[in-house]
């Protein structure tokens, strides 16, 4: 009789085996809706709602699982305690400098727009706005990379053809 792996099940019924969730104080539901506005190919999978047993209004979410273009996250809604800082950071991969365009405004709206390909939402996440390529343009020699990282420190929003002319000096 063969040995059967006894994660094999979960693993099938939940493919990503590591997920994010995200900490806010009452508007993860929002913040969900939101991000699925934003990026196609995305949806909410369950709304969870507050139980009796937790402190804070009745009828509010506990958490809200979403899909981003079939990456899976959490919302979670769980107080002012924990606030979002630039130490950690959802990235956008885009192939096209219209990509890049289109993500710096909507996730930038209502939010900040600070510098190199990085915005923080209305909700106070950060994120970085990048080419899809960005691996490549800093993955060159030390003067590429030098030359690269040049060009993105004069950037707020990046600028994919002006990054691949200082990759390609």
């Amino acid at each position: 009789m063969a040995a059967t792996n006894p994660m094999q099940s979960k693993t099938q019924a939940s493919p990503q085996k590591v997920t994010t969730c995200l900490w806010f104080n009452t508007n993860g539901e929002e913040a969900a809706k939101f991000y699925c506005s934003v990026f196609k190919n995305s949806k909410i999978l369950n709304i969870a709602p507050r139980p009796e047993s937790v402190p804070d209004p009745k009828g509010s979410v506990l958490t809200v699982d979403f899909e981003l273009d079939g990456r899976r996250f959490t919302a979670l809604n769980g107080g002012p305690q924990f606030k979002f800082t630039e130490a950690t950071s959802l990235v956008v991969h885009c192939d096209t400098q219209e990509e890049i365009d289109y993500f710096w405004e909507k996730l930038s709206e209502g939010g900040q727009q600070v510098e190199c390909g990085w915005v923080k939402d209305k909700y106070g996440l950060s994120w970085q706005v990048v080419p899809s390529n960005l691996i490549e343009l800093f993955g060159g020699d030390v003067q590429q990379t030098d030359r690269v990282m040049r060009a993105v420190l004069k950037m707020k929003k990046l600028d994919k053809a002006e990054m691949e002319k200082a990759a390609r000096g």
